[in-house]
């Protein structure tokens, strides 16, 4: 359809940026070949990878190779009543020229780099470049971005008027590509950059929060076998949700569990004096809507009990809620059998609301009641106040709190 077609510059760059695969088209022995490869724009010039033994880089070492490119970004299914005029939304870029072998170091280097942050953004940064060899095995073309053609389809189905009043389902299904949380190489310990993060919003986001007594990081894969180290012990999990775990391979898949689920903003606690991992924590529940947050999942290993790292955890994180997420309400969930953090929870402030009956499920199959507690915004100023303070003094400590 003709009337989609555009020839706007700034929309073929950002289809382009936005896909991470297009296709290779070019004539060899006097048939078509169409190869998927990856690309990369660096300003009016579209750079695609191969080897430098394949056909398409080796005819272009000639004068060139004369080459169609098609990238496709999918935005939608569209289903009409109709049969015929089912359809997509998407947005496609067609690029036609002649392709040139790179060979210029320090344009192979740029391009390099380029198809490197195409992955992810600041990769090229952070990663090795490529050495003597791996480039002898790598080819680069160039495509001049000149000949260059958009398409588009948005909105509704285009039913024909004679089927608008068949009883049939009508409309779009809109489909798009999104990160989910990386999911690192075995064994390794290094935590994962910044730049691979999922964008969510603060509500959802774990901040380092740094105190005198603890640091509170995000927490992190490669955090496990330090926190199966620290939280070894049958006492710590005697109140928790989960099972001890039996190993560090059982601790990483319990991190793993923290990290993929959607509810929770987990931390891991760090004594800054000595850099250790002592244990985590984590906010549950967030509610940007009706602005409340939970405070629980809490593991500390035994020698910081009743020390003043619980108190400054709790403090920094009921700070975060109130004053820098703007929160309206914190709750804490603890085990009707855990009078120790129920002491805790009251020392912080917090109101106790009454007990939910057969709440949760505890490791051993019973079911448990969970008492609730809550600090609203007008309560907290009094309870910063008098926290801070004790801290301060060194006069107030908190046994271990609970989980949800």
């Amino acid at each position: 359809m003709p009337e989609r077609a555009s020839y706007d510059v700034e929309l073929a760059h950002a289809v382009l940026d936005e896909a991470y695969v297009c296709h290779l088209g070019y004539v060899a022995d006097g048939e078509p070949r169409v190869l998927p490869t990856l690309h990369a724009r660096v300003d009016d010039t579209l750079y695609l990878h191969g080897s430098t033994g394949s056909r398409p880089l080796l005819a272009a070492r000639d004068g060139g190779l004369p080459v169609c490119v098609a990238v496709t970004v999918i935005d939608g299914l569209v289903l009409a009543r109709s049969q015929f005029n089912h359809s997509a939304n998407y947005r496609s870029v067609v690029v036609h020229g002649t392709a040139r072998l790179v060979e210029d170091e320090v344009e192979r280097a740029n391009a390099f780099a380029a198809l490197v942050d195409k992955v992810a953004p600041g990769r090229a940064a952070d990663s090795r470049p490529p050495d003597r060899k791996e480039l002898a095995q790598t080819a680069l073309l160039a495509v001049p971005l000149r000949e260059v053609s958009t398409k588009v389809r948005t909105g509704e189905p285009k039913d024909d008027a004679q089927d608008a009043d068949l009883p049939h389902w009508a409309g779009v299904v809109p489909l798009r590509l999104t990160r989910e949380l990386p999911v690192p190489a075995e064994a390794l310990a290094v935590l994962l950059p910044e730049y691979l993060r999922p964008e969510r919003d603060a509500w959802h986001s774990p901040a380092t929060l740094r105190g005198r007594h603890v640091t509170l990081e995000p927490l992190d894969h490669a955090h496990a076998p330090e926190l199966f180290e620290a939280l070894d012990d049958a006492a710590v999990w005697t109140h928790l949700t989960s099972p001890r775990p039996a190993s560090a391979a059982g601790m990483a898949a319990l991190v793993a569990a923290a990290l993929a689920d959607p509810d929770r903003v987990p931390f891991v606690q760090r004594e800054p004096a000595t850099g250790r991992l002592i244990g985590s924590t984590s906010y549950y529940a967030p509610n940007p809507v009706s602005r409340s947050v939970a405070i629980g999942h809490t593991m500390m290993g035994r020698p910081w009990w009743r020390t003043g790292v619980n108190t400054e955890s709790k403090l920094m994180l009921l700070r975060h809620a109130f004053d820098t997420l703007g929160a309206l309400r914190v709750e804490w969930h603890t085990d009707v059998r855990n009078e120790r953090s129920q002491r805790a929870i009251e020392r912080l402030g917090a109101q106790r609301e009454g007990i939910l009956r057969a709440h949760r499920r505890r490791p051993d199959g019973s079911q448990r009641d969970t008492v609730l507690y809550s600090m609203i915004a007008d309560e907290w100023p009094a309870a910063r106040d008098r926290l801070a303070a004790a801290l301060e003094a060194g006069g107030v400590s908190c046994s271990v709190s609970p989980t949800p």
